[in-house]
């Protein structure tokens, strides 16, 4: 059985940093790629959640949303089976539930943008950005 867990989530000011971690197991995690979307609060349906960033399974090849490019960045540690966002210069826009997600992919520099193009999901966690 798949499962991926967020950790890291909390409450922090604007400005400040925070590390998101995704722990996944049932898996064979070296093929599969890995996303972060997020969810403001408010918002209930899975299609509203917003892309963050992707991965490739391989690590090689990443991208990130306009709106968290050059703050945001994701890696990926397949020794430990865990995905990784790290978030800087937060603002209270960022203010959201993060979740991660995972798909099989057969190549090693796909990743996906699109959150019905993932088939596991973890439970998310939650950041807020104080102003």
């Amino acid at each position: 059985q798949v499962q991926l867990v967020e950790y890291g989530g909390g409450l922090v000011q604007a400005g400040g940093s925070l590390r998101l971690s995704c722990a996944a197991s049932g898996l064979t995690f070296n093929t599969y790629a890995m996303g972060w979307f997020r969810q403001a609060p408010g918002k209930e349906r899975e299609l509203e959640r917003e892309f963050v960033a992707a991965i490739s399974w391989s690590g090689g090849t990443t991208y990130c949303a306009d709106s968290v490019k050059g703050r945001f960045t994701i890696s990926r540690d397949n020794a430990k089976n865990t995905v990784y966002l790290q978030m800087n210069s937060l603002k209270p826009e960022d203010t959201a539930v993060y979740y991660c997600a995972a798909r099989r992919s057969y190549l090693g520099n796909s990743y996906y943008t699109n959150p019905t193009d993932y088939i596991h999901w973890g439970q998310g966690t939650l950041v807020t950005v104080s102003s």
